[in-house]
């Protein structure tokens, strides 16, 4: 289902809104300003009176009214996590399906590690078994790379799986560095 990009007043991505949701906000008058091409209208029904059928043309990226918040930290599931990862086991390495992967805590929760973007990568089942309750440097299985928190537009774009060339161009720019899953 195709989705549109909100947000904020400052072009702070806030979520994401259903293309219903989107002609609600047109409907009302909340979009300040939109971006992108704009996407096929949307056609209601015909007024009465004059015989004019309704139609609303929206946008892929819409800004919408509301205070400006500062902060927003990422919340943490799998599913964004195995694609910051690549779904790859940053262990040894090699790309697995999401049902194959399993969040592995850096420093274990039992040593009192937290359960964070800074602490946690997709691991295989084998090696997170294999690291077991340790760090990887007492287990002998280095990080294949840093785990990092991202940023509100990096988010955005892991936390769907179909998103428009608009939307992307859009995010992209913000993202910290280039990386795989961005192309």
């Amino acid at each position: 289902m195709q989705t549109i990009l909100k947000l904020d007043l400052a072009g702070q991505p806030r979520g994401w809104l259903t293309v219903s949701q989107a002609v609600t906000a047109y409907a009302r008058g909340d979009v300040v300003y939109g971006i992108g091409d704009p996407l096929p209208p949307i056609f209601g029904g015909i007024q009465r009176l004059s015989g004019l059928r309704s139609r609303i043309d929206i946008q892929p990226i819409i800004a919408l009214q509301g205070r400006i918040v500062n902060g927003f930290s990422p919340p943490l599931c799998n599913r964004t996590l195995f694609r910051r990862d690549d779904y790859r086991c940053l262990y040894c390495g090699n790309r697995f399906s999401r049902s194959e992967l399993t969040r592995d805590h850096v420093h274990p929760v039992s040593k009192g590690g937290t359960d964070r973007w800074e602490n946690v990568v997709a691991a295989c089942k084998r090696c997170n078994w294999q690291k077991d309750n340790m760090t990887p440097e007492e287990a002998g299985m280095p990080l294949l790379a840093v785990p990092f928190r991202p940023n509100p537009f990096e988010w955005h774009f892991l936390a769907k799986d179909r998103i428009l060339a608009d939307q992307m161009d859009y995010l992209s720019k913000q993202f910290k560095a280039e990386r795989d899953w961005a192309n």
